[in-house]
């Protein structure tokens, strides 16, 4: 009986985790309208964000202390990205924050969906 529950809840666990890394993946789809992976659109490309961040780990920690505009460091070099601070603060209390909160991902699973693009 002991193995049968260590079983199920060590299933559970793996499928929890499998959600969430789906659901990351899901909120990129989101965030297509306004990025593309090579070629700027309303936000930096993908390949944009990844050179400026280095790593998926520094632009987690960027989403987990709040978005800060001065922390964005595409919006500080470039001040077309900057102008547009406003509409990205809003985004990212709307489909990330919000979404963080209730579970359906973490910071560091959108950094590596982002990363893996």
């Amino acid at each position: 009986m002991k193995k049968t529950l260590l079983i199920a809840a060590a299933v559970s666990v793996v499928a929890f985790a499998g959600m969430n890394t789906a659901t990351a993946g899901d909120i990129t789809k989101k965030c297509k309208s306004c990025h593309a992976t090579s070629k700027d659109k309303v936000g930096p490309s993908w390949k944009k964000i990844q050179a400026a961040y280095g790593s998926a780990d520094t632009l987690a920690a960027v989403f987990e202390s709040g978005f800060a505009v001065d922390d964005r460091k595409v919006a500080a070099t470039d001040a077309k990205f900057k102008k547009k601070a406003k509409v990205m603060s809003g985004q990212y209390k709307n489909l990330i924050k919000k979404q963080v909160k209730k579970g359906k991902f973490t910071y560091n699973e959108l950094a590596e969906a982002i990363f893996a693009k």
